[in-house]
């Protein structure tokens, strides 16, 4: 069966334009703004912010750390990657 072309189509509008992209290295493209009395720790690489130690006042500090370099923050309670080297004997020699 042919399929039949639906009455009174219309062609969709053009879309706009992207927004113009300032080079500003130094600025960063998302603000996180810390709760009054935190701690803010940057650790900036090449201009740009990729790791916040974030310290509450009398609590555990926690990061924010951008892996892939697209600007978006992970957070992790620990620097600790969780990988341990297995550490038990193969085989010996006298």
């Amino acid at each position: 069966m042919a399929q039949q072309r639906p009455p009174r189509l219309e062609p969709l509008p053009e879309p706009p334009p992207p927004p113009l992209i300032r080079d500003g290295a130094d600025e960063p493209r998302v603000r996180i703004a810390p709760q009054e009395g935190d701690r803010v720790e940057e650790m900036r690489e090449g201009g740009r912010v990729v790791m916040l130690k974030v310290t509450p006042p009398g609590g555990t500090p926690y990061y924010l750390m951008d892996l892939t370099g697209s600007g978006n923050f992970t957070r992790r309670d620990s620097l600790d990657p969780g990988v341990r080297v297995p550490m038990w004997v193969i085989r010996s020699f006298d």
